[in-house]
């Protein structure tokens, strides 16, 4: 019905809608994902809109033109992973680059947290052309560890999820941000979530969630799997009775050089 790309990025967002359900990290209609696919605007372009421009609430100047494809509001994970285009919209940027409109088949309205997702987008346009994905999720582990105000300074949390396995450092080179708790869904949180993302790939909201940008879904979420790994085998050791000490800064170093990081 489509060509292989949007045959793949659908594919993609089933996939990982999927193991974001049956991993505990999207109750109800917890999480959102968006995809750039204005590599496949051929299929939409000529598709009239469905209902009214909505405003994004400011201007995307990187975004003219684009497309994307955004999980639904309400919409629950393991509902998207049956069916990505019964539970996601299709939407285009207006002209006037301040607003949407919808170009799927049904009037599915945006996950409420798009203009988030669109901001990350216009940033994500000038400084990593190459990612199109960003994913919003809910990893157990991860968030426990922020109810320690000590892991919330910054890197606190990079070292000691380096440190529990080798392919943390491997994988996600860059570490993970973290952004002080503020009102989901808000500007301040978006604005907070930008600023981070300057130097990190994945970043972490204080008693809320994940976010993980890459050059595809399963790229953001394979850096959200391996952080979680790590934070799974910290809690194992605590639980055990002990502090793990982890790598050490000699030994991921040499990681660091090994695979040129």
């Amino acid at each position: 019905m489509y060509n292989d790309i949007f045959n793949d990025i659908l594919e993609q967002v089933s996939e990982i809608s999927g193991h974001l359900w049956n991993y505990g990290w999207a109750e109800r209609n917890g999480g959102n994902i968006s995809y750039n696919i204005t590599g496949c605007a051929s299929l939409f372009c000529e598709r009239p809109a469905l209902g009214t421009p909505r405003p994004i609430g400011f201007k995307v100047p990187e975004l003219a033109g684009a497309y994307f494809l955004v999980t639904g509001t309400g919409k629950r994970m393991r509902y998207v992973s049956k069916s990505p285009l019964d539970n996601a919209a299709v939407i285009r940027i207006c002209p006037d680059l301040e607003h949407y409109e919808i170009v799927a088949e049904k009037e599915i309205f945006p996950s409420s947290e798009l203009p988030s997702h669109l901001a990350i987008h216009n940033f994500l346009q000038v400084d990593r052309p190459s990612y199109k994905a960003v994913l919003h999720t809910h990893p157990i582990e991860l968030i426990a560890m922020t109810h320690n105000r000590a892991f919330l300074e910054k890197d606190v949390l990079t070292k000691i999820l380096w440190s529990m396995i080798p392919e943390t450092r491997a994988f996600c080179p860059k570490g993970l941000g973290v952004v002080r708790y503020v009102l989901p869904g808000s500007v301040a949180l978006a604005e907070a979530t930008l600023e981070q993302l300057k130097e990190y790939d994945v970043v972490l909201w204080e008693k809320h969630g994940v976010v993980a940008v890459g050059e595809d879904l399963v790229e953001a979420f394979d850096m959200l799997d391996t952080l979680s790994k790590s934070a799974k085998i910290y809690e194992s050791a605590c639980s055990m009775g002990f502090v793990p000490e982890g790598m050490s800064d000699a030994q991921m170093n040499e990681l660091k050089e090994a695979f040129n990081l």
